[in-house]
């Protein structure tokens, strides 16, 4: 078996979440447990720190992954989905797994799947944790892929846990309030194991103080402790006034990154807590540079500069409130919105969001679960916004950079599978 064909096993004969939908997800952990059995329970043979979270989590994730790779530490990666390659989602010190460690996974392993028959996500995550223990890391940073209480990563005891941000996402699986997915979220706390918590408010902090408690877990509200000054670039201590990072304002981050770093950095003083020895440079270091040290790729990034292209994953209501602040901060003469989704998000309630000056131009990800993009024009003319179909993404996008000028902005999203279609990422 090469590379390729244990590919097409995991994707064939494992049901994949971002292919097929709700019906390939698991709600339990007996298999993940029976897989990491068979494997000798890597789990146990690794430190981790594990994040959940609707919005944040990937970007706090490779902030504190690159943090600790700066620090000296061999530190382990996991995320999802991936946006060109499955090996995105496996990483040590920022490279990522390479194709013969996964061929050599699922071939020695083919028969305990057959098995088991595990989901597309159980088997990435059992082979994550494999390597990472095979790798003997020194500590490796997991990012659930959906929820937290059920999720096949949550056989983790970590060092300590992280939430990032809760906001209304996936309530199909999750729940229809935010109470009740703050539930889901508040399952990755452990007994007598610390947490952070990025985003306080009044509605999820007591649903998590209520689960801390519960596992006599300590809890931190980093935003209460940290805060930006209004230039942006200087974090404080907020019971002090004391300056804990100042970032140049020529290392440029989006608000909606920003917004993660009380969160990593409340983490960061746990981890130092346990005798991890990280200096504050290192800190400045790891976050000014994270998406290059760690490679991490669709969030507000360039794919073009004249006329500016932007791309980003944001897929949700309050993800892509957070990308329009981004765009609206920017300088261009006019605005062009290369737009796909999903099935199973709300478009019209979406389309209502986006900004009506714009010209946009409708596509549609290829994959099973892709909203056709005629339908998604539909919607959006009913929330007022006026474009055209141009049903492949990059034929979407190379129309769109053909219309604007020199000075206008593009800007491309509505899905990670729009983002993961891009051929210049």
């Amino acid at each position: 078996m090469n590379y390729e064909e244990a590919l097409e096993f995991l994707y064939s004969a494992l049901p994949m979440y971002q292919r097929v939908g709700p019906a390939a997800v698991k709600k339990d952990l007996t298999n993940i447990r029976l897989l990491c059995n068979a494997l000798g329970n890597p789990q146990d043979r690794f430190r981790s720190v594990h994040i959940a979270g609707t919005n944040g989590k990937g970007s706090s994730a490779h902030m504190l992954a690159a943090i600790l790779q700066v620090a000296g530490y061999k530190t382990g990666l996991y995320t999802s989905p991936h946006l060109k390659k499955f090996t995105e989602r496996i990483k040590l010190n920022g490279g990522e797994m390479s194709e013969s460690e996964v061929t050599r996974f699922v071939v020695k392993n083919k028969r305990i799947t057959e098995q088991i028959k595990p989901s597309f996500f159980e088997m990435s995550v059992a082979m994550a944790f494999d390597y990472f223990a095979r790798q003997q890391v020194d500590i490796a940073i997991v990012e659930t892929g959906l929820g937290g209480r059920l999720d096949s990563t949550n056989i983790l005891n970590p060092e300590v846990a992280l939430i990032t941000n809760i906001s209304l996402d996936h309530t199909h699986m999750l729940g229809n309030t935010i109470t009740e997915i703050a539930a889901e979220k508040g399952g990755i706390i452990k007994k007598n194991t610390p947490v952070v918590i990025s985003e306080s408010d009044e509605q999820t902090s007591a649903v998590f103080q209520a689960i801390a408690d519960e596992k006599t877990a300590s809890i931190t509200f980093a935003d209460t402790i940290y805060a930006w000054d209004t230039s942006g670039t200087r974090l404080v201590d907020n019971r002090c006034n004391h300056q804990i990072l100042c970032l140049s304002e020529s290392s440029y981050l989006p608000g909606y990154q920003l917004k993660n770093i009380p969160g990593v950095l409340a983490v960061i003083k746990i981890l130092r807590n346990k005798q991890y020895k990280i200096e504050e440079n290192t800190v400045t270091h790891g976050l000014r540079d994270f998406q290059k040290l760690t490679r991490f790729k669709g969030r507000w990034q360039v794919i073009n500069n004249k006329p500016l292209t932007i791309c980003d994953t944001a897929h949700n209501n309050a993800g892509i409130n957070e990308i329009i602040k981004e765009i609206n901060k920017l300088q261009y003469r006019n605005l062009h919105m290369v737009w796909g989704m999903v099935d199973d998000k709300d478009a019209e309630g979406i389309c209502h969001l986006l900004p009506e000056h714009a010209s946009y131009y409708f596509c549609e990800p290829d994959i099973p679960r892709g909203m056709q993009a005629k339908r998604l024009c539909a919607a959006a003319g009913k929330a007022g916004l006026k474009g055209r179909v141009i049903k492949n993404v990059n034929e979407a996008v190379s129309e769109a950079i053909r219309q604007a000028g020199s000075d206008d902005l593009v800007f491309v999203g509505g899905s990670t599978f729009v983002v993961a279609e891009l051929e210049d990422l």
